[in-house]
């Protein structure tokens, strides 16, 4: 097991070769909008002129949260195994539209308070029965944070070692949205009040109980300088594995579809540990939850989709890779106006 984190940095030559491609397609300059800007970015995570997108896989990460014992959630916490099970046989949001856009769904078990029998797309990354009740305890130990943290690294790895270049992240959890908060207040130095929000249908009630809840948790426990410290005493083992898998496909010049506000977490906590980890991740929408547009924010995001969108699982990362595939068939295959015989007009700039 390698623990050292390498992220590449990206080569800023080659953007201006990239740009150049793109502003001689047989096209206005800049006429496909965020198809280019896209397009750009895959080319200078995979630092070629030439992107191919191969292999994409669909990481769905479950676990359980002892925090549904304070009422932060109005699902019954049988919902994530129940889930877990609905994936594997190709069912739901994620395991309709992986299909549909032509990803290899896995389901990585991360924490589920359940025992699951062997599946050929399952997982085992179970680290524990679910984190502890964060407000009375740690939700779990530095040493359980940081084995997530390498299990998130090895599954990507192992992916990377497959031939795959492009890894879309998606969880299930029944109770995620409040690890998920609280980490965003700690890290982006926000009121736990701008954080929270209905998560799977909490009532405005429901919601200020909710913040109640974190404030009172991080009252109690303190915030640390050290991001793992904070991961451990506040996270979630599906945001932990997420973030660890974020970072090892960074370092092997991966393409991170990241999806909604959970998985946003993940990325903030990623970004905590190496910056550059931003630069391979493109963010596939701007979910409902209040949280999801101020993290984007804060690493200077901008989402690829507007779909109210709020199902999480990984299911607005599935719809972005369709968009992706376009954007980087732009860049490597579209006609050049020398290729097409058309008058080349890439001087004329619209202001």
């Amino acid at each position: 097991m390698n623990n050292s984190i390498n992220i590449p940095l990206q080569d800023e030559t080659l953007r201006v070769k990239i740009q150049h491609k793109l502003d001689n397609k047989a096209k206005p300059v800049g006429s496909l909008g965020r198809l280019e800007s896209l397009a750009l970015q895959v080319g200078m995570i995979q630092n070629t002129l030439k992107p191919v997108l191969s292999k994409p896989v669909m990481l769905t990460v479950a676990a359980d949260h002892g925090i549904t014992a304070e009422g932060v959630s109005p699902c019954p916490v049988e919902i994530t195994w129940q889930q877990v099970h609905n994936f594997l046989s190709g069912g739901g949001g994620i395991g309709l539209l992986s299909r549909v856009y032509d990803m290899e769904l896995w389901v990585v078990d991360a924490g589920v308070n359940y025992r699951f029998a062997p599946h050929p797309r399952l997982i085992d990354a179970k680290v524990a029965m679910g984190s502890e009740n964060f407000l009375h305890q740690p939700a779990m130990s530095r040493e359980q944070c940081m084995q997530a943290f390498n299990n998130g690294r090895d599954i990507v790895r192992h992916f990377a070692q497959e031939g795959s270049n492009v890894v879309g992240f998606g969880e299930m959890g029944i109770g995620n949205t409040t690890p998920a908060s609280a980490l965003m207040s700690i890290i982006c130095n926000l009121p736990v009040d701008d954080c929270v929000g209905p998560g799977a249908g909490l009532n405005s009630e429901g919601v200020r109980h909710k913040a109640d809840v974190i404030k009172a948790a991080i009252d109690r426990h303190g915030v640390s300088d050290d991001i793992f410290e904070n991961l451990a005493r506040f996270g979630g083992y599906e945001i932990v594995t997420i973030a660890g898998g974020m970072i090892e496909a960074a370092v092997n010049r991966m393409v991170i579809l990241v999806d909604g506000f959970i998985t946003t977490a993940a990325m903030l906590v990623a970004s905590e540990i190496d910056k550059k980890v931003v630069d391979y991740a493109i963010f596939a929408h701007e979910g409902e939850e209040q949280g999801h547009r101020k993290m984007l924010r804060h690493m200077n995001a901008s989402a690829v989709l507007q779909l109210g969108l709020r199902l999480g699982e990984g299911t607005g990362s599935a719809v972005a890779y369709g968009v992706l595939k376009g954007a980087v068939a732009v860049l490597s295959e579209m006609t050049s106006f020398e290729e097409a015989q058309v008058i080349n007009t890439s001087h004329i700039r619209i202001n």
